[in-house]
């Protein structure tokens, strides 16, 4: 059985989330990207960005981060949010997307890493600054040991998370797994998922 995931499960779950974004992963492990085709109890059948179909088993006590859609208006200085973005050469970074944290994950996951995009990065830190600019906004990003500015568009998508259960594992749902281990028999196992609730997960 999965269980539901409760308010207070929510920060254990976006340890789990951000701990992935801030270790090199091992060569066991992968980021899953995709579309749910099909749910057959823990197993779920993921058909992925690069093509593969791929078989992800989902521990018992699998947590579900639940997507939610949010806005450019919705990044309110003094939020402590992650974002990937690439970069733009001249030391500042433009988003691909920017996810919001609840006030109770303030701090985890904090700094600026690399990503697995070419030119890309992961900062998870709170807003500064946010300057309105003719193309959308700059964010400077302020986190223990520096800052980044970040270029967000009206294009660039924006979520947060929410509680998620069950329920919410539905074919044609996006997907996102930051970590799942790869099993003797080729499958995937995972105890934490980010899924599609009114938004696709763009991480």
């Amino acid at each position: 059985m999965i269980f539901t995931m409760s308010a207070r499960a929510l920060v254990a779950a976006g340890a789990g989330l951000l701990l992935a974004n801030t270790i090199s992963l091992a060569q066991t492990t992968m980021r899953v990207r995709g579309t749910i085709e099909q749910v057959d109890g823990q197993t779920l059948s993921i058909k992925s960005k690069e093509g593969p179909t791929l078989k992800v088993v989902l521990a018992d006590n699998a947590v579900i981060l639940g997507v939610v859609k949010r806005s450019l208006d919705d990044i309110k200085q003094g939020e402590f949010v992650g974002t990937a973005a690439t970069s733009q050469g001249d030391g500042t970074w433009k988003a691909l997307e920017v996810h919001i944290f609840p006030e109770n994950m303030r701090g985890q996951g904090e700094g600026h890493r690399d990503w697995d995009a070419p030119q890309s990065s992961m900062t998870n830190a709170t807003v500064t600054d946010k300057v309105a600019k003719m193309d959308g906004h700059t964010m400077t990003l302020t986190y223990k040991g520096g800052e980044q500015k970040i270029l967000v568009t009206p294009q660039t998508p924006v979520v947060a998370y929410a509680p998620g259960s069950r329920d919410d594992l539905k074919p044609g749902h996006g997907i996102f797994i930051a970590a799942a281990t790869k099993a003797e028999d080729g499958s995937l196992r995972a105890a934490r998922v980010s899924v599609q609730r009114d938004a696709a997960p763009p991480m």
